[in-house]
């Protein structure tokens, strides 16, 4: 690798990823001005404002024609744009329904907007990773940022246990993740995706690459929460504050769904991993199904919905082809939309003083005649979900299956 000009580069690749660096700059200032002006009241906004300046430019940048940063480190351009979308609208919502929900759990710190731009920034080099070092960095940093948001309200023993369960789990998956990088390495010579299959070609060494590919998969399968390693999902999301779990359910899911896409795309032979994606998918689709209908708390009975939804969009992915890749990403932005809308809902309804940890089902009968305009809205988020016809769940499920039945 030679790396004597990666410096020339540099302001030209930081111009073509101007919305990331826009978002880690923007974490760096809070931090500086939250030390001076602790929890100062234009912090939000501050963070609001960035993620929405680098969401109208990410969305302009949808039609350029798609390339590489640092080295080739980083997608630009096309599907990389578009990823950035999600996972800005992500980040931008959840900021949004941050302020007035963290004011009333009187946990309204700097710090938590801090986080959330660099754990959005971890996510946008994450999902557009072109090397496994990026995806790696990018995994680690988000996850690192979810642990420590997943266990904010730290006076209340459920969120602390969940944020625990969180670290310790995720640290378990990483250690698989790295073993596959390793492996993948030896049996190609190269980290850079699109090289991959070159170099497996020269190379030969099928054990070690198939081993590697297995275990890569184990760390990508738990962060997107699929069957069999979403054992952590439903307590984690019960535990942590409602708005950052439908961050982390949406974002995070959307970032980790888009790197395993690239790295399906362009580094595996299709006709070897189909399948076993296939088999996971139908399972991870019954048991959040089947599972989601026995629980009586209203966050758990997302969480197990949100495993349902990371089948589907693995359904799309099984395919093997590009309009099922297509399909998926559409899926997960469609999906983004609808459910930090649906957790933001519950933000607002929350009555159990321990962000929603105790909330049952029960207690959102008859919120269509208490607060009609929640009640029209949940309701609108839960249709399209359930991929009610006409809405964007209905097209989205569409767009997974259509190419999974054509295969």
């Amino acid at each position: 690798m030679d790396l004597s000009h990666a410096y020339d580069a540099l302001l030209a690749d930081m111009g073509r990823t101007l919305p990331l660096v826009l978002v880690f700059l923007a974490g760096l200032v809070v931090v500086v001005l939250d030390a001076f002006k602790n929890n100062h009241a234009s912090i939000p906004w501050l963070s609001a404002l960035v993620m929405g300046v680098g969401l109208v430019i990410e969305a302009m940048g949808l039609h350029k024609a798609p390339g590489t940063a640092y080295h080739e480190m980083i997608r630009t351009g096309g599907l990389a744009s578009f990823v950035n979308v999600i996972i800005l609208s992500g980040g931008l919502m959840t900021v949004i329904l941050s302020m007035p929900y963290l004011k009333r759990i009187a946990h309204n710190y700097g710090e938590v907007y801090a986080i959330l731009l660099f754990a959005t920034g971890a996510m946008m080099v994450l999902g557009t990773a072109n090397n496994l070092i990026a995806v790696f960095v990018g995994l680690e940093a988000m996850s690192i940022c979810l642990y420590i948001l997943t266990g904010l309200v730290r006076e209340n023993p459920g969120s602390v246990e969940s944020a625990l369960k969180y670290f310790l789990l995720g640290a378990f998956s990483t250690g698989f993740f790295l073993y596959g990088i390793a492996l993948i390495y030896g049996a190609t010579g190269t980290m850079y995706l699109p090289a991959m299959r070159e170099g497996f070609a020269a190379h030969g060494n099928e054990i070690m690459f198939w081993a590697g590919v297995s275990l890569l998969f184990i760390g990508f399968l738990f962060k997107v929460s699929a069957v069999p390693f979403h054992m952590w999902t439903p307590d984690v999301y019960q535990g942590a504050p409602t708005v950052i779990t439908g961050y982390m359910s949406t974002a995070s899911k959307a970032a980790a769904f888009s790197s395993l896409i690239l790295v399906l795309y362009f580094a595996l032979p299709v006709e070897r991993w189909s399948l076993v994606l296939a088999v996971i998918a139908v399972i991870t689709m019954a048991t959040g199904n089947v599972l989601a209908l026995a629980q009586s708390n209203v966050k758990r009975m997302l969480a197990y919905s949100s495993i349902a939804h990371a089948g589907y969009i693995l359904t799309g992915l099984a395919s093997g082809l590009n309009e099922g890749y297509s399909g998926a990403i559409f899926y997960l932005l469609v999906y983004t939309l609808m459910n930090v809308g649906a957790f933001g809902v519950l933000a607002l309804l929350e009555w159990d003083g321990k962000e929603g940890e105790e909330q049952t089902l029960d207690s959102l009968s008859g919120v269509g005649y208490r607060k009609p305009l929640l009640g029209v809205v949940m309701a609108f988020f839960m249709f399209s979900l359930a991929g009610f016809p006409g809405l964007g769940g209905f097209i989205g499920k569409y767009a997974v299956f259509a190419p999974a039945i054509h295969a």
